[in-house]
């Protein structure tokens, strides 16, 4: 049976979205956007200009954008929806693009802004180094599926061979090189050729979705009805509804003075880990105790520098490899808490730091004597700064209608890419049914403005519903690297 993507979705979004409490925009000053023309202080009233403003609030403190975030007025759309709505989507990750895939299947186009300089996907990442042809999944790591309608996604991926079965060893790899395979009552899922291909794959049949990237949205404007866009002083469209699709201090400033002080506030409430990674090429195999590494993938307990290692040469190769050794190594979330630094400009010291105590936290995880892993001839850290939440509302989407703006991305359901789907489904859905409305009753399509965070448990690199056995105890004593 032959799949499309766009057909793959074929029944309609059913959450219970209502929250139990009413909408009450009363509590914040408004800004009222209508169809006529406000009076402003620009002498070209036909779009924004930041001119006459203050610059957004970049490289400002927490505190201040805290303050700014809290007691900004709220925008309030009175116009109605127009016949052919057109919804800006800032981050294209899995949230953003599915969330793009179903509004078209709404018949409601969207641009989607994405800051990628290799591509789309977010934390589906792919990284290949030439000329050696090294290959890593340098984000998320592989999926397991317990929804339906997720269910139905990954059959078209399986159909057009973008993804498989990940057969190869998995387990629980403790500190002195103790492996202990994990049994899975959920089968586990990988990209054929990495993630990123499957991030590529979601928009490969639409029409009515445009991609502009690496593009940074710097501001939002409310105006004539509408949404701006801009980057850096460069307009960037006008849209009927916008969807914040990512998360981390560049969302939390970009909303900081956005005229949505309820959406600015959950996306505050949210709570999210600090992650290493180490991509690293080996000559040889990897040996652990007194053989080889047999295993394509572990979690690590009780090193405090390596939760997660993961060889992609056997993962995504398998007996065709016969090159170099591929790892992709994960750091704990306590430890990229103590050692974060800006992602966008890792000092070079803080880098070979890192290095340096996770290849020791490899070590000591295999079992082996001090300083007798085999060097790497390539070795290249990155720090996921905001990498997964360790903290949800446990809705699939968050909208606000009177600012005709929502939030989707997976800590609003868990830390997974099948959570990640479920909330751009959900908001897509929920947005269509709003624009079908008219807008003329704003109130019942309010989600998640008040709803309470509770903490997330999983492992220190997501959660995997299916793989038994699977805990994670922040508490257990770990080993530590001397620096």
């Amino acid at each position: 049976m032959a799949f499309s993507i766009l057909s793959i979705f074929s029944s309609p979004f059913i959450f219970p979205l209502k929250t139990p409490k009413p909408f009450k925009p009363q509590k914040h000053r408004t800004i009222t956007c209508c169809s006529q023309e406000p009076k402003r202080p620009s002498k070209n009233p036909q779009r924004p200009t930041s001119r006459n403003r203050k610059r957004t609030p970049y490289g400002t403190s927490r505190r201040s954008i805290l303050k700014k975030t809290f007691t900004q007025e709220q925008v309030k759309f009175t116009a109605g929806v127009s016949a052919d709505p057109h919804v800006g989507i800032i981050g294209g990750g899995m949230a953003g693009l599915i969330c793009a895939l179903n509004l078209e299947k709404r018949g409601v186009k969207s641009t989607v802004f994405d800051t990628g300089m290799h591509g789309l996907g977010g934390r589906m990442g792919t990284r290949v180094i030439d000329p050696q042809q090294l290959i890593f999944d340098h984000a998320a790591q592989l999926f397991t599926v317990s929804d339906s309608r997720f269910a139905e996604l990954v059959e078209y991926w399986l159909e057009k061979g973008l993804v498989r079965q990940w057969q190869g060893l998995v387990g629980l790899l403790e500190l002195g090189g103790q492996f202990v395979p994990l049994p899975s009552s959920a089968p586990r899922f990988i990209g054929v050729k990495g993630m990123r291909p499957l991030a590529d794959s979601l928009l490969s049949e639409t029409s009515m979705v445009n991609v502009v990237r690496p593009c940074w949205i710097s501001k939002l404007e409310p105006f004539n009805g509408m949404w701006h866009l801009s980057e850096n002083g460069r307009p960037r469209g006008k849209f009927d509804a916008i969807v914040i699709a990512h998360n981390g201090k560049c969302a939390n400033r970009l909303l900081a003075l956005s005229g949505l002080p309820l959406i600015a506030r959950q996306m505050k409430r949210l709570e999210l880990s600090s992650i290493w990674a180490l991509l690293a090429a080996f000559e040889d195999p990897l040996p652990i105790g007194d053989g080889k590494v047999t295993f394509e993938g572990a979690f690590v307990k009780g090193v405090d520098s390596v939760s997660w290692m993961a060889n992609n040469s056997m993962k995504l190769l398998g007996s065709h490899s016969n090159g170099p050794h591929c790892w992709t190594f994960f750091s704990t979330a306590a430890y990229g808490k103590r050692n974060k630094v800006p992602q966008e400009n890792i000092p070079t010291a803080t880098a070979d730091k890192v290095k340096t105590s996770m290849l020791e936290g490899v070590e000591a995880a295999l079992g082996l004597p001090k300083e007798s892993l085999q060097r790497p001839f390539y070795a290249r850290v990155q720090l996921w700064g905001a990498a997964l939440p360790t903290n949800s509302p446990g809705i699939p989407c968050i909208f606000d209608p009177y600012g005709r703006a929502g939030i989707c991305g997976d800590w609003l359901l868990g830390s997974n890419l099948e959570s990640a789907a479920l909330s751009g489904m959900a908001l897509a859905n929920h947005i269509a049914d709003y624009f079908q409305s008219g807008g003329a009753c704003p109130e019942e399509f309010a989600v998640g403005l008040e709803k309470e965070f509770q903490p997330i448990q999983g492992h220190d690199i997501g959660q995997f519903p299916g793989v038994e056995s699977l805990t994670h105890d922040n508490q257990m004593p770990a080993y530590q690297v001397a620096t």
